[in-house]
């Protein structure tokens, strides 16, 4: 699993707040993952992203404007399974 936080280089706090929370989500689950922070306009320009910080889990925006709070990211982790399976049934 990869998870992208995407700030601008001028707003670190919102960036550090949101990977603070990401950490706690993954341990709150016990899931390791790839987490990566992006502090550039070209991440943003590549993903359509016009308000930060922005949080990517497997390259899909989840949201996007504000930092998450800890459940809404476990919430986002929990179901992403759930979707690969229903997208792998479809294909």
């Amino acid at each position: 699993m990869r998870i992208d936080i995407v700030c601008k280089p001028d707003k670190p706090e919102a960036c550090r707040g949101t990977a603070e929370n990401v950490r706690e989500a993954l341990d709150k689950l016990g899931v390791e993952a790839e987490v990566h922070q992006f502090n550039d306009s070209r991440k943003m320009i590549d993903n359509r992203i016009y308000v930060v910080p922005a949080l990517l889990i497997d390259d899909q925006l989840r949201i996007a404007g504000r930092v998450p709070e800890v459940d809404e990211i476990v919430n986002f982790l929990a179901e992403r399974p759930r979707y690969l399976q229903d997208t792998a049934k479809v294909a």
